[in-house]
């Protein structure tokens, strides 16, 4: 069976959700991941009902990415905390409306050492949980992504491996390759030992040192070994190309064309 490629759309990230939706399936999306930051989103609770209407008439599937700047359910301020936690139950809200298969979630993030990673992973769980039961009955999956570098991870490789041992079974994993990459993990492994609760995996390439979503084999990520581990586990989640800010289109439907040679089962 032909594997279904989802293009964020990162790449537009700033412009007309619904042009960009437009555009991404010009350049070949079978689903596309709307990342709900910007000033397009500033009304998004007023723009829900039409947005999704419209939405809902393309030929195509959806995920949704939440805002991913300035949210941290982790956060040391417990003002940010509750925004952050809002403004997901805002997202899986219009995930439920379009039939979106998964919501992102960013479990949080530790800025500085002197602050406790235990109590973080603690609250992520909490919120977490809370996020679930309010999913559920929408028929959404959260989608629990590795995030942070350079320390700001509030998980070691193990830790985000063991962390949904005590989350409902809507949440499952999204492994961020890219992320995983910068923090020297163990992709491979991370997938054999998540694969039944993987949902997704968000596709980009670096070279271990800045977070810059480039496209497939332009950075030092181990392509082959993950494509390779896809095969010999036989994993089938979501395979997102979330690619960098201006990127050009045709560099996903390059992308999206690796994948498919690369993970042909024919």
């Amino acid at each position: 069976m032909k594997r279904k490629i989802c293009y964020s759309d990162l790449p537009l990230i700033t412009k007309d959700p619904l042009k960009n939706v437009h555009d991404l399936i010009e350049y070949g999306a079978d689903k596309v991941e709307l990342l709900m930051d910007g000033e397009k989103w500033d009304d998004m609770e007023k723009s829900f009902k039409k947005l999704s209407s419209k939405l809902k008439e393309l030929p195509i599937g959806y995920t949704i990415h939440p805002p991913a700047w300035d949210i941290n359910l982790t956060s040391e301020n417990k003002a940010i905390r509750e925004a952050s936690f809002l403004e997901y139950k805002k997202a899986i809200e219009f995930a439920g409306m379009i039939q979106a298969s998964h919501v992102v979630i960013h479990p949080g993030f530790c800025f500085s050492p002197v602050f406790d990673k235990h109590l973080a992973k603690q609250r992520a769980e909490d919120y977490i949980n809370q996020l679930c039961e309010f999913a559920k009955p929408l028929n959404v999956k959260l989608a629990i992504e590795n995030v942070g570098y350079n320390g700001s991870s509030i998980f070691t490789q193990d830790e985000f491996i063991s962390f949904l041992e005590n989350i409902h079974d809507t949440a499952g994993y999204l492994l961020d390759i890219g992320h995983a990459n910068l923090n020297g993990w163990d992709i491979p492994q991370i997938m054999k030992q998540t694969k039944d609760r993987l949902i997704a995996l968000h596709v980009h390439d670096n070279n271990g040192t800045g977070d810059d979503h480039l496209p497939i084999g332009e950075g030092t990520v181990p392509w082959q070994e993950i494509f390779k581990t896809i095969h010999e586990q036989s994993i089938d989640c979501q395979l997102i190309l979330e690619y960098a800010p201006g990127t050009p289109l045709e560099k996903l439907h390059e992308g999206k064309e690796i994948l498919l040679k690369e993970l042909s089962t024919e």
